[in-house]
């Protein structure tokens, strides 16, 4: 199969995937048209994929995402779930024109401990979702797995919204300790 990975995240999922037998193509930069790929693997991409592209590809495309949907859709997922103290994990979602909306496929809670910043909360997430995925790879690309709505309203950040935060945020930003942050949004 002929896979296209978008986003600065998509390296790191390559390799599980051409081990399988998979070609694959990366795509940091807004997405063009014509795709000549089978299917389509978002993570850590910056754009909005357009409705058509996700209308042609419907259950050919996924994004996978550092939340615990519907919890923290939009930006900077992690940091949200310690500040608003809400459910912290990774969901591997179909994508839908609708940011972060679209019905599970899979998703795993992750704790963090006391001695965790939010560099090495978000390095835990990243392995978690790869983890994820590269155990699902085989039901994810042939949709064999039975995806589920999203349940409760969940919360919505935007890049903005942290800045109204940033004095809780030690010099060293990604250092911060995340006992220092929980729950202060609040």
């Amino acid at each position: 199969m002929n896979i296209l990975l978008l986003g600065n995240k998509g390296l790191l999922l390559k390799e599980i995937i051409e081990n399988l037998g998979h070609t694959c193509r990366l795509e940091e930069g807004k997405l063009q048209e014509p795709i000549k790929e089978d299917f389509i693997i978002s993570f850590g991409y910056r754009y909005i994929v357009h409705k058509d592209i996700v209308k042609k590809f419907e259950n050919k495309i996924i994004n996978m995402h550092i939340s615990y949907l519907p919890w923290n859709r939009g930006a900077d997922p992690n940091l949200w779930s310690i500040l608003e103290n809400t459910p912290k994990g990774v969901t591997i979602h179909r994508l839908t024109d609708k940011l972060d909306c679209g019905d599970i496929l899979l998703q795993k809670e992750v704790y963090f401990s006391d001695k965790d910043t939010l560099k090495t909360s978000y390095n835990k997430l990243i392995n978690e979702i790869v983890g994820l995925f590269a155990e699902n790879i085989d039901n994810i690309l042939l949709n064999k797995i039975n995806s589920y709505p999203q349940q409760g309203a969940g919360s919505f950040h935007k890049t903005i919204d942290k800045e109204k935060y940033s004095y809780l945020f030690n010099k060293l930003l990604w250092d911060t300790p995340i006992r220092e942050l929980e729950g202060k949004a609040l």
